[in-house]
């Protein structure tokens, strides 16, 4: 979010409101008197806008947003103006309450990712003791549930609700509700967890590692994980029993881990800058892609400094739902028939499983050469042969694939919806997908592909039926009858297509 031409006049005036009664001699009354009225309508307007922008909220504040800001609108700053809390502008019809970094417009922290307010000048942002904001009917949109007697946002860009006592006792603060991003010196702890900003990512923390997890199932609680770092410890040992560990982005450039209560690390995770003597902000953020990056803002950009993920087919689904990810060969599709040109292979209903009312109808999609990305991680079983494995799959209604290698009988159980697979050379790791009917542009070509076939049966056996006929009506012109023996009838059923034995088959089932 650049600064307009309007906030850049707006900041120089700010600086002149410090001033102590600038003024200047008349040398051109007119001229002098003209750029001095202009002067002072954008010198007044500028002291409202700094009289708006406060540096604590006191109870009885109001705020509502300014229909004519298209992007942030600042309400309270840290002492520095380094850091903003303020309405952000996040569509056309939507606002959230965000904490910005001013110099790079790097959002922080937002109060509620999951229920974002209306862009509306009835939307109202009050601190009553609690900090809330208030939907255009009055409902209540967020809260931080406090009786405190100020905001205020701090150097470290935490937002803190105070209670002016004898110890002025923090009530609440936004470093202990992360949302997707950790800044330097902030603790993550096991209690808390970093989300990314589609939803789809998860940052938390084990008894003795960091996990990314994916939730690839809407309609399911489970998630898988797909990243899993645990700590080295070699310069402090966890010892069981005296508290869990925590993280911290460490000003000095790396990703450490601690437990509570010990000062060296039990693990550190080096950014690129590490020990090289760059200043300049530093934040870890986990993003939509579901990789984990570190960046450092060096005065005039935000430099990328490290990321957990470093090859792209390790991501979660970096080609999309039944894409195909080949190491310096980008994307394609499972269903090799499929073209990626258009970005994506076949759509994926992440919206449950095959177990419900009606939801048991689909075809299997067979590839040869596939492979998972972070199967050291994923749940499987031993099985004898690749049927076996598929059985596992095909009589489990929560399944959705299987992934067998011949070689060591290893069946990995993929329980959502199918994503990104590795396309590897070993042609004895052998897919089984399920795709549920309807699903993606391979339904349009296997429906036309089978009407086609019907079409062509229907000829032939109309062909067969007139040659038939005509061979019958010889047969008597001769005297010979004969008795046909043995006929075998044509019934209707499901298709298959199995190639050759290479898996590279489509087979339209019905489980029921």
């Amino acid at each position: 979010m650049p600064l307009t031409n309007l906030d850049s006049i707006l900041i120089f005036s700010r600086r002149l409101c410090a001033m102590k009664n600038p003024t200047h001699p008349v040398t051109q009354p007119s001229a002098a008197h003209f750029l001095l009225l202009l002067f002072s309508i954008l010198f007044a307007f500028a002291c409202l806008r700094t009289e708006a922008i406060v540096q604590e909220l006191l109870e009885g504040f109001k705020a509502t947003p300014d229909l004519s800001v298209s992007s942030f609108q600042a309400l309270l700053s840290d002492s520095t103006a380094t850091f903003a809390l303020g309405f952000l502008r996040v569509n056309s019809k939507e606002l959230a309450l965000a904490i910005l970094h001013m110099p790079s417009s790097e959002q922080l922290w937002l109060a509620n990712p999951n229920q974002l307010a209306p862009w509306s000048d009835r939307t109202q942002l009050v601190f009553n003791g609690s900090l809330v904001i208030s939907g255009p009917n009055g409902g209540v949109i967020w809260s931080t549930g406090t009786q405190g007697h100020r905001v205020v946002l701090l150097n470290s860009s935490n937002l803190q609700v105070q209670k002016l006592d004898e110890s002025s006792s923090i009530l609440w603060q936004s470093f202990e509700s992360p949302t997707n991003t950790l800044v330097e010196n902030q603790n993550f702890t096991s209690n808390m967890s970093l989300v990314s900003a589609n939803g789809l990512y998860s940052m938390r923390l084990g008894s003795n590692f960091i996990g990314l997890y994916a939730k690839f199932n809407e309609k399911s609680d489970s998630e898988q994980i797909y990243y899993r770092h645990k700590a080295m410890e070699a310069k402090a040992n966890i010892i069981e029993g005296q508290g869990p560990i925590y993280a911290r982005v460490n000003s000095d450039r790396f990703l450490g881990m601690y437990q509570v209560g010990t000062v060296p690390p039990v693990d550190m995770q080096t950014f690129n800058s590490f020990q090289r003597n760059i200043t300049g902000f530093v934040f870890l953020r986990l993003e939509p892609d579901g990789n984990l990056k570190a960046y450092y803002w060096n005065g005039s950009k935000s430099i990328l400094d490290y990321q957990a993920i470093s090859d792209t087919c390790e991501l979660p689904s970096p080609c999309g739902s039944y894409g195909l990810c080949r190491d310096r060969s980008g994307c394609s599709c499972i269903d090799n028939r499929t073209d990626y040109s258009s970005g994506s292979c076949l759509a994926s209903t992440s919206s449950g499983d095959f177990c419900g009312e009606g939801e048991d109808e689909y075809w299997v999609l067979r590839r040869n050469g596939v492979d998972l990305p972070f199967k050291k991680l994923m749940r499987y079983e031993m099985t004898s042969y690749l049927e076996q494995c598929e059985e596992l799959c095909e009589n489990n209604c929560s399944c959705w694939g299987t992934v067998y290698n011949n070689g060591s009988g290893f069946c990995y159980i993929l329980d959502y919806p199918i994503q990104t697979l590795l396309g590897v050379g070993d042609e004895s790791k052998m897919g089984y997908f399920k795709v549920r009917e309807g699903a993606g542009k391979k339904k349009i070509d296997v429906g036309l592909g089978v009407g086609i076939g019907l079409v062509c049966g229907a000829i032939v056996v109309l062909i067969g039926a007139i040659s038939f006929g005509s061979y019958k009506m010889w047969i008597k012109k001769r005297g010979v009858r004969r008795i046909l023996e043995d006929e075998d009838e044509i019934l209707p059923g499901p298709y298959k297509d199995l190639g050759s034995g290479s898996f590279k088959s489509i087979e339209m089932v019905n489980t029921r």
